[in-house]
C-alpha cells in the first residue's frame, strides 16, 4: 500500500479512507439497534391514569406529588458546616435564610373591602359614644346636646349598617347572621349588638326630628318615648364601639391578632374622641361641656393604646410604620393630638370647638383606615407569620432547657 507523502497526497489510483476527524461531514457506518429511533416519551394508552400520563405530575408519578410540592430547595443538598463541596464533589447550596414561603401567603387575607369596612368601623364607634352622650344629656338639662347626639348616633348607625351590607354584597346576608346566636363568635355577638343598637338609636333620632313636625301625632312627641329609645341605644353604645376591635383580633391576621389586648382600648378611645368631637362641634358651647371632656379623654386613651400597638409587638408592629398605613397613622396621630389640645384649650370658644371637633373626627377615621391597611399588609407578607412562630419556638426551647 502506498502511503501519503508529507504533503498528504496519495499515490495515483488509491482512494483514501474516510477520517471523521478530518472530514466533519463524513459518516461512519454503524449497526442499527432497536433503541435507535426511540423518542424517549412513554407510549401509553390515552385512558391511562392521570398520574401516569406524560407531562403530568401526580402522587404516583416519580418525582411528583408531595416530593415536588416541597419545592426545589427540598431537593437540593445543603452545604455542610465549614463550606466546601458535597461527598460526590458536586457544588452545594448554602443554608438559606428565610425570606418568603415560596413567594406565597401563609394566611388568607380578610375578604373585607375598603372603604366600606373602615367607614363601618369609624361610624360605629362615633355612633356608640354619641348614644351614651345623648342619654346622659337627656337627664342633665342639655336639650341641644341631646338632640345633636341622638342625630349623630342614629345617622351613624344607619350609615354603618349600609356600608356593612354593601360590603356583604347582598342584604339578606346580614339577616342570615341573625339566624344563630353563638357567644364564642365575635361576629355573631356583634350582629346582635348592631341590630338593636341601630334600631334604638334610629328611633331616638326619628323621634327627635318628629318634635318639629306639625303633622306628627302628639303622643309620638312625648319626651318619655324619646328618652326610652335613647337610653336603650346607650346600653349598646359601649359594646358597639369596642366589639369591632375584638372582631379584628379574632382573625389570623398577624398585626390584628397579636395586639388584640390593646385594640379594644384603641377603638373605644377613638370612638369616644370622634363622637365627643362631633357633638362638641355641632352643639352650642354652653351645653357642650360633657362632649368636650369625653373627646379629650378618648383622645388620650387612643394615643396611649395606639402607641403600644405600634411598638410593643416586635416585627408584627412593623406594618403600622410602613407604606400607606404608616402615613395614615402618622396623620391620625397629629390630628388627634392637635384636636385634644384644641378641645382642652380652645373648646370654650365656638371656632375652637368646631376646629377641634373636626380634627378629632378626622383623626379617628384615619386611625381606622390605618389599622385596616396595616392588618391587610401583614397578612400578605409571610415573614409576619413565620418569624413570630420561630421566636415562640425558640422561647419554648429555651424555657424547656432551663427547666430541665
Amino acid at each position: 500500500m502506498t502511503r501519503p507523502d508529507r504533503s498528504g497526497r496519495h499515490a495515483a489510483g488509491e482512494t483514501p479512507a474516510a477520517d471523521p476527524g478530518t472530514h466533519p461531514g463524513a459518516e461512519v457506518a454503524q449497526e442499527r439497534t432497536p433503541e435507535m429511533g426511540a423518542t424517549g416519551v412513554p407510549s401509553e394508552q390515552v385512558d391511562a391514569p392521570l398520574d401516569h400520563r406524560p407531562g403530568t405530575s401526580g402522587v404516583a408519578t416519580p418525582g411528583g406529588g408531595w416530593r415536588r410540592a416541597q419545592g426545589p430547595s427540598a431537593q437540593r443538598r445543603r452545604k455542610r458546616k465549614g463550606g466546601g463541596r458535597g461527598r460526590d464533589g458536586d457544588p452545594t447550596v448554602e443554608d438559606a435564610e428565610f425570606s418568603s414561603y415560596y413567594g406565597r401567603q401563609i394566611v388568607k387575607s380578610a375578604v373585607w373591602k375598603t372603604p366600606d369596612v373602615p367607614l363601618y368601623l369609624f361610624l360605629g364607634g362615633a355612633a356608640g359614644s354619641s348614644a351614651v352622650l345623648g342619654a346622659g344629656a337627656e337627664f342633665t338639662g342639655r336639650p341641644a346636646l341631646a338632640r345633636t347626639a341622638h342625630l349623630i348616633a342614629g345617622g351613624g348607625a344607619v350609615a354603618s349598617v349600609g356600608f356593612l351590607i354593601h360590603d356583604l354584597g347582598r342584604p339578606e346576608r346580614f339577616l342570615h347572621m341573625l339566624r344563630v346566636f353563638k357567644p364564642t363568635s365575635p361576629l355573631s355577638v356583634g350582629s346582635y349588638i348592631l341590630s338593636p343598637f341601630s334600631a334604638l338609636t334610629g328611633a331616638a333620632a326619628a323621634l327627635t326630628l318628629a318634635e318639629r313636625m306639625t303633622w306628627v301625632p302628639r303622643w309620638v312627641k312625648t319626651p318619655a318615648l324619646r328618652k326610652t329609645a335613647g337610653v336603650g341605644g346607650a346600653v349598646f353604645g359601649g359594646p358597639m364601639a369596642a366589639y369591632t376591635a375584638v372582631l379584628l383580633a379574632n382573625t389570623a391576621t398577624p398585626s390584628w391578632h397579636e395586639p388584640g389586648n390593646q385594640l379594644p382600648f384603641v377603638f373605644t378611645g377613638s370612638g369616644l374622641a370622634a363622637g365627643g368631637g362631633l357633638c362638641m362641634a355641632l352643639t352650642p358651647v354652653d351645653q357642650a361641656g360633657p362632649a368636650r371632656k369625653a373627646a379629650v379623654v378618648g383622645a388620650a386613651v387612643e394615643l396611649a393604646a395606639m402607641h403600644k400597638v405600634e411598638n410593643d409587638h416586635g416585627i408584627v408592629s412593623e406594618p403600622y410604620h410602613l407604606g400607606r398605613a404608616g402615613k395614615l397613622l402618622r396623620a391620625a396621630r397629629a390630628c388627634t393630638a392637635a384636636g385634644a389640645v384644641g378641645a382642652a384649650v380652645l373648646g370654650g370658644k365656638r371656632w375652637g370647638a368646631v376646629a377641634s371637633g373636626a380634627l378629632l373626627a378626622a383623626g379617628s377615621a384615619l386611625t381606622r383606615f390605618g389599622i385596616f391597611d396595616a392588618g391587610m399588609a401583614s397578612s400578605k407578607d409571610p415573614k409576619y407569620v413565620v418569624v413570630p412562630q420561630r421566636e415562640r419556638m425558640a422561647a419554648r426551647a429555651a424555657a424547656g432547657s432551663t427547666a430541665g
